[in-house]
């Protein structure tokens, strides 16, 4: 009987958990812009909707920047905005208001429900409705959550898009409250919510969030229990702690809004950017480390690696490939250069311990590895170029000559080892040849890499006996 039912109770395939969830944020969409437009009025919702774009592009450049080494997909980071805007923003203001009329209602103090309400309601329900995109992004995209960087992108997404909607919010009601009163336009409250909430603070949000968001992305790679547990919990009680802080700084005097802005913020902002930047290059690093090894065992040229674990030699990878094969050869090395990266963090990973079962890196790795083989001769000529173009291959020193001198050549272009096959672009016709089997990958474990069962000629070597368990 249990095995006759088992089926029903299998895991939704992914075309049903996107559908499901697409539905989710297009009915929480409309409810919110539905429950805003009616508390700002139309015109005031068309000019806090305008307002409030200013800084959404901005804030999303800088965090697609910070994931640009190993990019997550884009209808990822569109999921994790779409929630912040509408599901988390829906549940905050549904939660807040019924918290503080309840509060209101229990003490016959409005004003001090209000305080309340923004002081020790509103950080716990905000952070824990963006805090929930970081789950599902965790749940059903595990494969994209590789460590502390994964985490800042997806939470800054997530707190990019609940900004964006609250600001809508609070500059159609000043946009409102202004025309009521018939202020100026330099003299009205619709500038100084502007220049607090957009020019002074436009990453609150992010900042909060992203406290989250180290604190999941460290428990994705770490390998204890406790520590995957404890870690995602300490960074949501350090957001709601800083987001408490930042909203009671009024109830600090007249200058506590300044006093925590200056002492507390900025220094924040100033130390998040600093892990940013650093996380950032110690991905490359990663990347460059891990990639050596499966150049060494044939699977991409020597001059790969360093254009790999460059951003700028990828960018210029790009153009080449788009230069000589159109935007399907751009888009063809794009896909390469993120699958490479992918790769190299999840043995990365792998190596470290993390949570991830050897059977699944096994599967992982093989995936990886036959796309990058469909795709190396399109790439692997481009990323070669941008190696030398960029100077990242050292010279080759020489023997000295009759006259005792040492002559160093810089690598060119023709020196840059070829692909090992060379295949026909997709949008070629494929000539009539015999045909030959796609290499089979056997199954590997994070320190016995997967090699390629096939003739002599296209079979990589062994990875080096160095790739062991550190």
């Amino acid at each position: 009987m249990f095995r006759a039912l088992r089926p029903v109770f299998t895991r939704p395939s992914g075309t049903v958990r996107t559908c499901v969830l697409l539905v989710l944020l297009a009915a929480t969409g409309i409810a919110i812009l539905e429950l805003v437009r009616e508390q700002t009025g139309t015109p005031g919702f068309f000019v806090g909707l305008g307002l409030a774009l200013l800084p959404v592009a901005p804030l999303m450049a800088a965090f697609r920047w910070l994931g640009r080494a190993a990019p997550a997909p884009w209808p990822q980071l569109l999921f994790c905005f779409g929630w912040g805007a509408c599901t988390a923003a829906l549940i905050a203001i549904l939660a807040n208001n019924f918290a503080t009329e309840w509060i209101a209602a229990a003490t016959a103090d409005p004003s001090g429900a209000d305080r309340l309400g923004s002081v020790a309601i509103a950080p716990v329900v905000e952070e824990s409705a963006k805090a929930a995109a970081l789950l599902l992004v965790f749940a059903f995209q595990r494969r994209h959550f590789t460590g502390p960087a994964d985490g800042f992108v997806v939470a800054g997404f997530t707190a990019t898009g609940f900004a964006f909607t609250e600001n809508i919010l609070y500059l159609g009601n000043a946009f409102v409250q202004d025309l009521a009163d018939g202020t100026g336009v330099l003299d009205s409250v619709t500038a100084a919510t502007f220049f607090v909430r957009v020019v002074l603070s436009p990453f609150a949000h992010p900042l909060f969030t992203v406290l989250t968001g180290l604190g999941a992305g460290a428990a994705a790679v770490s390998v204890r229990r406790s520590y995957r547990i404890c870690l995602p919990l300490l960074g949501l009680a350090a957001a709601m702690g800083m987001h408490a802080l930042w909203n009671g700084s009024s109830q600090f005097g007249d200058h506590g809004f300044y006093i925590v802005y200056a002492c507390v913020m900025v220094p924040a902002f100033g130390l998040l950017g600093w892990l940013a930047v650093r996380l950032r290059h110690r991905r490359l690093r990663a990347v460059a480390d891990e990639l050596a090894l499966y150049a060494a065992a044939g699977w991409l040229t020597p001059a790969e690696v360093p254009a790999l674990a460059s951003m700028p030699a990828r960018s210029l990878a790009r153009a080449l490939a788009r230069r000589s094969g159109g935007r399907a050869a751009g888009r063809t090395v794009a896909r390469y250069e993120a699958d490479a990266a992918a790769l190299a963090l999840l043995r990365n990973r792998a190596r470290r311990g993390g949570p991830p079962l050897k059977a699944d890196f096994a599967r992982r790795e093989k995936e990886l590895l036959h796309r990058l083989w469909q795709r190396r001769a399109t790439a692997g000529p481009a990323l070669a170029r941008a190696a030398v173009l960029e100077e990242l291959l050292p010279p080759r020193t020489q023997a000295p000559d009759p006259a005792g001198r040492v002559t160093v050549a810089v690598a060119d272009p023709a020196a840059v080892p070829a692909p090992r096959r060379e295949e026909p672009r997709q949008d070629e016709p494929r000539q009539a040849e015999p045909r030959r089997e796609e290499p089979f990958l056997r199954r590997s474990g994070p320190w016995t890499p997967a090699t390629p069962a096939g003739p002599p000629s296209i079979r990589p070597c062994v990875l080096p006996g160095g790739d062991g368990v550190r």
